[in-house]
């Protein structure tokens, strides 16, 4: 009868742990049992042929290989045999007990599963005992798997969306892996089970903080084994590799290497490199591993397999190497054949400067790149150019000299040259200008060193990575077109001339190179600093062929710096060599006020009071030199020291408008108090309560593939005496957490300025737990002025870049500027900041940019912010109220002042107190009024009835006296009465007079209309004597 056994998967379906044949497999007694069932029913049915109709032959030892069963609580397990595939035989040998679950062979050795004990492994075989090693990298390895995620929810064009990563993985590169350079998370995945505690080991090179790089380990319930384990990886310098482990507990782990990579510009990432993953904890291992092509092992028991030298080869579980026929073939380090050496061409062959010689000359050497891998002997090949011309050597670089030698030494403490003359001492009242000025290149200097590497093989180490060439230095030819060569420069500290010593927080020193590179593909420069020994940092680079130019990087602390400069013809590796003639030249570095530096010039310095021809003194903080007499004078109030010179008056710079300088007359700075004067009025600003770092996120931006992230923005606006407030950090390591808790001031993922910018991004659009923060810049580190007007030193607020303000008062304007400048600011950075009053937005206000710029510049050089709050408004003033009167009561009126509508002031005076004042009530004098005019209507009434029946009367009188007359006028004598007759009185008597009295003027007025109509005729008495 044959028994079907169940096999483990190969290749990519074999179990977790198990890379190769041998490994426990997870075979509990249970299922022996279960096996042995059903094969017994099986053949009680018929279904399987029994032995005496078809008789099986015995198995042998090719037949089957021995595994253990999966451990059992009692921690014991079983060994059994498994039938090989395709293999049919009968009488496998029975379980039997196997070794303990926790027994593991030492390094070197493997367990021989027949006799269950350790052998060691023979030569031309590798062990680690109970451990695994990944080194090979040409092909993804057994057990590891790419998956390619996009964490954004993208609603857009089909190439932005989540499938664009499909084709985003980890690359097997030979000697290593390489990520994914897109900003796609990408994980490398390999599930291993442990039968105890071991650890994961790997080198890795990260050296490109826009990729984010995680480890971390999760169980077969997909949940992570420990929180605590560093989960971000540290960054590496440029070239280095870095290690990094972890420890693994016991059972299934599934170890994650994890990058995402954050685009935001056209600069291209660097990709994470990771190699040697050692995995230690397996428990056994069953067989011995060959030796790669290119590696051999040649005694017994051994743990690792040794390098090919170089013009050798080895197959794969090699004993020893094979050497190559040297006259026509050759081979690198670790090659698994031999090549044929091509013929020499131009690019085979460098030219080089010697030593000056005892006659100031200098000799063109041409060399071969070493190791020669090219024939002169073919008939299409060059030969070497003739060596050994004579040229003139330069002079000497200034500070040093020529002592009749062939070298130049520097000149002696307290003496300064200019390269072409012996050393003299600096005259009275000066001291040497210390430093470094290198411009010709016959010999590299002594604080200098070059070399070159790969982060794939070995060819160049050893060779010169530059080369001196008289005037200039250039890159040397390396060993591929992707070796990095790196020149560095290396000084201990920087310190300021001695009459600026008592300053703070101005410029140690300077460093400024001259260069140009000469690219046909995608070469790179880097430059990069170390402070302190520490870590290396990309401070810029440069991509491609550029012109002529110079580059300035200030130094504001006194450390040990590194300075780097790296080239890179092209980040692809390839076997030939296709850019040999691209290169880089540095004309010139100088370096200022180096601690052990030489001296080309000299400059004046104070001099003690005492003795006018004394050594030279340090100046106390925000003196200058004066030059009658050489001795410190502080500078003028709302001035600052220059960082460059400090002799004569004119070393005091007048502070920008609105500002004031600091005690020590090092920086100046806004105190938050601002004036203006308005149209005969007076505008008092107070911005104390906006002194406070500002904060102001912009976007939602997204990239080409739709990562969200946010420009993030701090601003310190005044006061702190002029401290810069406003930091920014980047977060991206834990690097970051440990650097700030241990207080160290060289921490460059910290910078501090008055206005700065991080790149934020948020927790839900990578899947990470927290936000993010990196690509800190400094955006402004130089206070220049606050004013209304909108322009002041080139920096200008176009009119149509923010909203017309809603009242008269005028806007103010801080204007700042950043030192640091860069390949496409190369005048640096600039940043306005104005600020409206905004009754409506009290406290801190709101922070806005302008909207044809969401990001706060549309040039990346000049930044904008417009800044609203009622902090922003003017003091309040007099002009800023009225008042009002009240009523009077009582013999008493208020007088209120309230606030003009709308109120555009805050703070400055107060409103006045009501006022009550005494006054007479306006009833009494109304009543009386009424009165009088009541009574004079009234009167006057009366009094014209009066005149008018008068009037009626005299009238009638007249008529009848007029008539009688004319019918009587000469019948009889005159009668001394008119018209009484016999019985009536007299009872009026008429007297005529030529003048009226009040009562006739009165009547004259009265009947002024009806005396036009009759004829006036004085009447006189009969008695008269003239009758």
């Amino acid at each position: 009868m044959r028994l079907l056994v169940p096999r483990p998967a190969r290749g990519g379906g074999r179990p977790a742990g198990f890379p190769r044949r041998g490994r426990s497999l997870r075979w509990s007694p249970a299922w022996i049992c279960c096996w042995a069932l059903a094969g017994c029913q099986a053949a009680w049915a018929g279904d399987l042929p029994s032995a005496s109709s078809r008789p099986l032959p015995p198995c042998q030892e090719k037949d089957y290989h021995f595994e253990y069963t999966e451990c059992d609580s009692s921690g014991s397990r079983w060994r059994v045999a498994i039938p090989n595939s395709a293999v049919d035989c009968s009488g496998l040998p029975d379980p039997v007990r196997g070794k303990e679950c926790t027994f593991s062979c030492a390094s070197g050795e493997y367990l021989e599963m027949k006799n269950q004990v350790c052998s060691k492994c023979g030569e031309g075989t590798y062990s680690l005992g109970s451990g695994i090693k990944f080194d090979e990298w040409d092909e993804l390895p057994a057990g590891f798997s790419n998956i390619a995620t996009f964490m954004d929810t993208v609603v857009g064009p089909s190439d932005s969306r989540p499938d664009g990563c499909n084709n985003s993985s980890w690359i097997p590169r030979g000697n290593y892996i390489e990520s994914n350079r897109d900003d796609c998370t990408v994980s490398l995945i390999y599930a291993v089970h442990l039968k105890k505690s071991g650890y994961v080991f790997f080198e890795y090179q990260y050296v490109d903080n826009n990729i984010f790089f995680e480890f971390f380990i999760q169980n077969d319930q997909c949940q992570e084994m420990d929180t605590t384990t560093d989960k971000w990886v540290k960054l590496t310098d440029n070239g280095e590799w870095g290690s990094h482990s972890v420890m693994l507990k016991s059972g299934t782990n599934i170890l994650y290497w994890r990058t995402t990579g954050i685009l935001m510009g056209s600069k291209a990432v660097k990709p994470v490199l990771v190699k040697n993953i050692t995995i230690e904890g397996v428990a056994y291992t069953s067989e011995c591993f060959p030796c790669k092509p290119g590696t051999f092992s040649n005694k017994p028991g051994s743990f690792s397999c040794q390098i090919c030298p170089r013009n050798t080869y080895s197959e794969k579980g090699a004993k020893e190497c094979i050497r190559c026929k040297e006259d026509s073939q050759f081979s690198e380090e670790g090659s698994s054949e031999c090549m044929e050496r091509p013929p020499c061409t131009t690019k085979d062959y460098f030219q080089i400067h010697t030593p000056c010689d005892e006659e100031g000359k200098t000799q063109i050497m041409y060399k071969w790149i070493e190791p020669k891998i090219c024939r002169e002997d073919l008939t299409d090949a060059i030969r070497l150019p003739p060596s050994g011309e004579k040229k003139d050597c330069p002079p000497c670089n200034p500070g040093f000299y020529n002592n009749g030698s062939s070298s130049c030494h520097p000149c002696p403490p307290g003496t300064f040259s200019d390269g072409t003359k012996e050393c003299r001492p600096c005259p009275a009242g000066t001291e040497p200008a210390l430093g470094f000025e290198y411009k010709w290149w016959n010999v590299l200097p002594g604080n200098m060193k070059t070399s070159c590497f790969n982060v794939g093989n070995s060819k160049c180490e050893g060779m010169n990575g530059w080369e001196v060439a008289g005037d200039h230095i250039q890159s040397g030819a390396g060993g591929s077109d992707n070796d990095y060569l790196i020149l560095n420069l290396h000084i201990p500290g920087f310190k300021p001339p001695t009459s600026m010593t008592g300053a703070t927080g101005s410029e140690l020193g300077r460093i400024t190179f001259v260069f140009e590179t000469l690219c046909s593909a995608d070469c790179v420069l880097y430059f990069m600093v170390d402070i302190n020994r520490k870590s290396t940092n990309v401070v810029e680079s440069w991509g491609g062929t550029k012109e002529k130019q110079a580059y300035t990087h200030v130094i504001f602390k006194n450390a040990t710096f590194t300075f780097t400069w790296a080239f890179q013809r092209t980040n692809q590796g390839q076997d030939n060599r296709r850019f040999i003639n691209d290169m880089v030249k540095i004309y010139s570095i100088t370096a200022t006020n180096a601690v052990d530096g030489v001296a080309s010039s000299c400059r004046a310095c104070a001099l003690g009071s005492e003795q006018s021809g004394s050594s030279c003194v340090p100046c106390p903080p925000g003196h200058y030199i004066e030059k009658e007499t050489n001795q410190c004078k502080e500078c003028p109030p709302d001035t600052y020291l220059s960082i460059h010179q400090v002799y004569g008056k004119e070393a005091c710079i007048p502070c920008g408008p609105g500002s004031k300088s600091t005690q020590d007359h090092s920086v100046c700075y806004s105190d938050c108090f601002f004036y203006h004067e308005k149209e005969n009025q007076s505008l008092h600003y107070d911005f104390s309560n906006l002194s406070s770092v500002g904060s102001f996120m912009n976007g939602p931006s997204f990239t080409s593939k739709g990562t969200k992230y946010f420009h993030f923005f701090n601003i310190s606006l005044c006061g702190h005496e002029g401290k810069k407030m406003a930091l920014c950090t980047n977060n991206i390591t834990d690097f970051t957490i440990k650097e700030i808790v241990a207080g160290s001031d060289d921490y460059t993922n910290l910078v501090g300025a008055f206005v700065c910018q991080s790149t934020i991004i948020p927790s839900e659009s990578k899947g990470f737990r927290a936000a993010l923060s990196s690509q800190s810049i400094i955006l402004a580190d130089t206070f220049l002025g606050v004013t209304v007007e909108t322009t002041l030193q080139n920096i200008n607020i176009k009119e149509d870049m923010f909203p017309v303000p809603p009242s008269q008062i005028p806007d103010v304007h801080f204007f700042y500027k950043s030192s640091t400048t860069t390949t496409s600011c190369i005048n640096g950075r600039s940043t306005a900041v104005k600020m409206r009053c905004n009754p409506t937005k009290p406290g801190a206000g709101v922070i806005s940019v302008p909207s044809k710029c969401p990001a706060g510049t549309c040039d990346g050089c000049a930044f904008y912010f417009l800044w609203e709050s009622a902090e922003a408004c003017p003091l309040c003033t007099e002009h800023d109220f009225h008042e009002i009167e009240g009523a009077c009561k009582r013999g008493f009126q208020e007088t209120l002042y309230v606030w003009n509508e709308p109120k555009w002031c805050i703070k400055g005076i107060s409103l006045p107190e009501k006022k009550l004042s005494t006054c007479e009530t306006v009833d009494f004098w109304l009543k009386v009024g009424a009165g009088v005019g009541a009574f004079t209507a009234v009167l006057l009434v009366a009094l014209t009835c009066y005149f008018w029946k008068k009037n009626q009367k005299l009238e009638y009188k007249y008529s009848k006296l007029v008539m009688t007359t004319n019918s009587k006028e000469c019948e009889l004598p005159a009668a001394d009465s008119c018209a009484i007759m016999e019985g009536e009185d007299n009872e009026e008597e008429v007297v005529y007079s030529n003048k009226q009295s009040l009562l006739g003027k009165l009547k004259s007025l009265a009947t002024k209309e009806k005396e036009d109509h009759f004829e006036s005729v004085q009447l006189k008495s009969s008695r008269s004597p003239n009758i």
